[in-house]
């Protein structure tokens, strides 16, 4: 049956009669309603806990038209439906096509999957529809929607071919965006016949050949991180370009790029990040008066920068990175004085910080030096940069110790000083820093305590220190950090300039990110240059980026803070303040020379991961660590633990990694039934005197020679007490001569553990800054 049209006759089972448009409008107005009604019985059959604002669609309003994501035009006919955000999953409801006077659709943000039904490409009067951000597959067939003026697909599963549907569907099309997919094949004539398209959006996919040359008919083009190839011609660019935004990184283009993008007089971004471009620089790119962003990293360009582009007035954002430019930084880099963000890292320069200005810069508010070849001291005009929030130096060779008047850059949010050779001691001038929200010093030489003065930075949310020499106790203030982001989230979401161009590719993001862990490798898994940005826009502006735990009692979709203090010399025991970290999901302790209990205050904690191995920890694992319901990594091994298992951590159902290893105190049976069941025999390695039951291990213990045949039933004979005895003896020396191997083996896998991470940080030429 095809989609009735909003001003067509209505068929109304049991009455063959043409009826008077008064009637037919209350008749389909009615039906409409019937349809929503419907449609929630769909939903909230697939989604009985966690439901949208459909819920509250009250079946005795006899108008649907005040209904929450319902619109309706004057005659109370449904024009409009938005579920986005809404928690739905399952597939796309089947029977839309009822919705007769439907033109808008939104069902974004969803986990809606299967593929598109057929029953959609019958409502031939939408015209815009989006289904972004769900995990909807298949090919692509909506031949049928003519009218669609906006349809947006991004973030999904869809493969194949687009050739079915363009350029069918194109006539009227202003906007299309199916980034982030899996479309594949050629473009060639796909979008000829699409006489008023302005913003087309092909990134993120697996397209290939060449592009299509009608693109500069557009205001908006985006092609990053496909396959296209071949060389742009000097034709590329005709004098009526009407582009504004061009993106064509990560790409294979090759050849010299030409200069007649000077014809493209409105263009704000131009984006060659990632493709193989040869030869000079244009110098007609000086001529884009209205240029803010220029990213030409990663290519194969000349060294020289054309003096013209200091005549793109308006440039905010230029990044050349990774084209092993060596020498100084050239002085002109220092004479754009309206920049905001440069990006210089992933090339061979060896000084010029001072030298080139580039420091001076009045409104400069991110510097990205990384992955270069400097050395010596660190230049303590780095301090003076009046506007700076983001500075990144990580993966150099600076030396010494970090400047005291790092304490004075106010507005800093962002600090990755991280693979480096700095030496002393954090300075205690850090405290000062209340906007701070990631700072990293990991894989250095520091020694010395962390300062008190740390728990000052409220806004605090990822702190790396790993791997250097610090030592000392872990101070109770370290519990106060993260505490109240808010004020540096909403004062980012308040800037109209976001952050996301400033990263180039993903060197940072995987700084960032402990890659191995969850959830933080669930945002690893989807990298891109596209997903890094927006994942760095979003997280400093405090938004959720991980997925939610389903055993949560309480909100886990937030912002997921971190505390990496892995392969130290940290002593004393572990503050029971740290309880109050209710913004961290991640706490890492493990490497160090930490004694005493664990905490039980641990358990009031929000934690994904729970890593304290490979120190001198004792006493019993406390029960409380059975609340951390979201828990997917808990390793205690390499300790001291006594007593049995708690029963407790057999409730942790989202629990994938579990260690407890070499504890040769640690006792109890292992369950037939529940999630510690599910891990085998290497996370109990070392530990004696657990066991698992017969049908589950053969009744083997853990760590220890298998055991002795049966013995003969015991008496109360002198003999008998005498055997128990000599067993009870046996057992004990067993035990302390595990926990003498167990302290030997955690000193060499702690020093082999450090010389392989800065081997492989050394031979790695992208490294990420994973905890170990």
């Amino acid at each position: 049956m095809r989609c009735a049209g909003p001003n067509e006759h209505l068929e109304i089972p049991g009455d063959r009669h043409l009826l008077l448009p008064h009637s037919r409008q209350a008749i389909s107005a009615a039906t409409d309603r019937e349809v929503l009604l419907r449609l929630k019985d769909y939903l909230e059959a697939n989604n009985p806990i966690h439901q949208g604002a459909y819920a509250r669609w009250n079946a005795s309003d006899s108008s649907p038209c005040n209904w929450p994501g319902i619109t309706c035009n004057d005659a109370d006919r449904v024009t409009g439906v938005n579920l986005a955000e809404s928690n739905i999953t399952g597939g796309i409801f089947p029977n839309f096509h009822l919705l007769t006077g439907l033109t808008h659709l939104d069902l974004s943000s969803n986990n809606i999957g299967g593929p598109v039904p057929d029953d959609l490409n019958k409502c031939s009067a939408l015209e815009h529809l989006s289904l972004s951000s769900n995990v909807i597959s298949g090919e692509l067939n909506l031949a049928g929607l003519t009218n669609l003026v906006v349809l947006d697909l991004t973030n999904n599963r869809f493969s194949g071919s687009i050739r079915s549907n363009f350029p069918a569907i194109c006539a009227n099309l202003v906007s299309l965006n199916i980034s982030s997919n899996e479309f594949s094949g050629d473009v060639t004539g796909c979008f000829d016949q699409c006489p008023k398209l302005e913003y087309l959006d092909l990134s993120s996919n697996l397209f290939d050949g060449y592009i299509w040359h009608g693109f500069r008919n557009l205001r908006e083009l985006v092609v990053a991180d496909n396959y296209f190839d071949g060389e742009l011609s000097s034709s590329t660019f005709a004098s009526n370009c009407a582009l504004e935004i061009l993106d064509l990184s990560e790409n294979n283009f090759s050849g010299t790029f030409p200069g007649s993008i000077a014809n493209c007089s409105k263009l704000t971004s131009l984006d060659l990040w990632g493709n193989a471009f040869t030869g000079e620089v244009p110098s007609g790119i000086g001529s884009l008066s209205e240029l803010k962003s220029l990213r030409l990293g990663n290519n194969a360009f000349d060294p020289t920068i054309p003096e013209e582009l200091l005549n793109c007035s308006k440039l905010v954002f230029l990044d050349f990175s990774n084209h092993d430019f060596g020498g100084d930084i050239p002085e002109i880099f220092g004479r754009f004085v309206t920049l905001d963000h440069l990006i210089l890292y992933g090339n061979q320069y060896t000084g010029g910080i001072e030298s080139s200005r580039v420091l001076r810069l009045p409104d400069l508010t991110s510097l990205n030096l990384s992955k270069n070849r400097f050395s010596g001291n660190l230049p303590v005009e780095i301090t003076t940069m009046p506007k700076i929030e983001i500075l990144i130096l990580a993966d150099n060779g600076f030396s010494g110790s970090i400047p005291p008047e790092v304490g004075g850059m106010a507005g800093l949010q962002l600090l990755d000083l991280s693979y480096n050779k700095l030496t002393g001691s954090i300075p205690l001038a850090i405290g000062n820093l209340t906007s701070l929200l990631w700072l990293t010093l990991a894989d250095n030489d520091l020694t010395g305590d962390i300062p008190p003065e740390i728990g000052n930075c409220s806004s605090l949310m990822w702190l790396n220190l790993a791997n250097n020499r610090l030592s000392g106790r872990i101070p109770p203030e370290i519990s106060a950090i993260g505490r109240d982001p808010n004020p540096t989230f909403e004062a980012n979401r308040r800037e109209i300039r976001l952050f996301t161009p400033i990263y180039g590719d993903c060197l940072t993001m995987n700084r960032w990110l402990p890659a191995s862990y969850p959830p933080f490798n669930f945002v690893y898994t989807l990298l891109t240059k596209r997903t890094c940005r927006t994942t760095w826009d979003r997280l400093l502006q405090g938004y959720a980026v991980f997925p939610i735990c389903s055993n949560s009692l309480s909100l886990t979709r937030g912002i997921s803070g971190y505390l990496q203090l892995s392969g130290n010399g940290f002593s004393g025991g572990i503050p029971p303040e740290m309880g109050r970290m209710r913004n961290f999901s991640m706490i890492q302790l493990d490497g160090n020379r930490l004694s005493g209990r664990l905490p039980q205050e641990i358990g009031e904690l929000r934690l994904f991961i729970l890593n304290v191995s490979s120190n001198q920890l004792s006493g019993e694992i406390p029960d409380e660590i059975g609340d951390l319901r979201c828990l997917s990594i808990l390793d205690l091994s390499q300790n001291n633990f006594s007593g049995e298992l708690p029963s407790s951590l057999n409730g942790l159902s989202e629990l994938n990694k579990f260690n407890v290893s070499y504890n040769p105190l640690l006792s109890g049976m292992v369950p037939l039934t529940g999630q510690i069941a599910t891990f085998d025999r290497d996370s109990f390695l070392g530990d004696p005197l657990i066991n698992f039951s017969s049908s589950s291990s053969g009744g083997a213990s853990f760590g220890s020679p298998p055991p002795p045949p049966p013995r003969p039933a015991r008496n109360s004979s002198g003999a008998g007490r005498g055997e128990r005895w000599k067993s009870v003896l046996l057992g004990v020396f067993i035990a302390l001569t595990l926990a003498f191997v167990g302290t030997v083996t955690r000193t060499a896998v702690r020093c082999w553990r450090r010389r392989e991470l800065r081997a492989r940080a050394e031979e790695e030429g992208l490294r990420r800054n994973w905890a170990w």
